[in-house]
């Protein structure tokens, strides 16, 4: 497991029926990653149910989301900052 994953947040129970979701992911993560089809690793992880598979086909890494604007937000401000001196 990478250190990305590690910190990957994945709610623990699915959200509809309660059922333990997260003790899954880390294969499911790997085995993706290596190129096996996302529907055949679910149904060998005896993940059936259609509200505990939206639970790993919707989670997104945000943090991938969020760095591009802080990343944009730190370019603005040193522009500021050479524009004010």
């Amino acid at each position: 497991m990478t250190r990305a994953e590690e910190k990957m947040l994945i709610p623990v129970r699915c959200f509809t029926c309660g059922n333990l979701i997260a003790d899954k992911y880390a294969e499911y993560s790997n085995r993706v990653k290596a190129g096996e089809d996302p529907a055949k690793v679910m149904d060998s992880l005896n993940i059936k149910r259609y509200c505990c598979r939206r639970m790993y086909i919707s989670s997104i890494e945000t943090i991938y989301q969020i760095i591009p604007y802080y990343e944009a937000l730190r370019r603005r401000m040193s522009e500021i900052q050479s524009e004010i001196e």
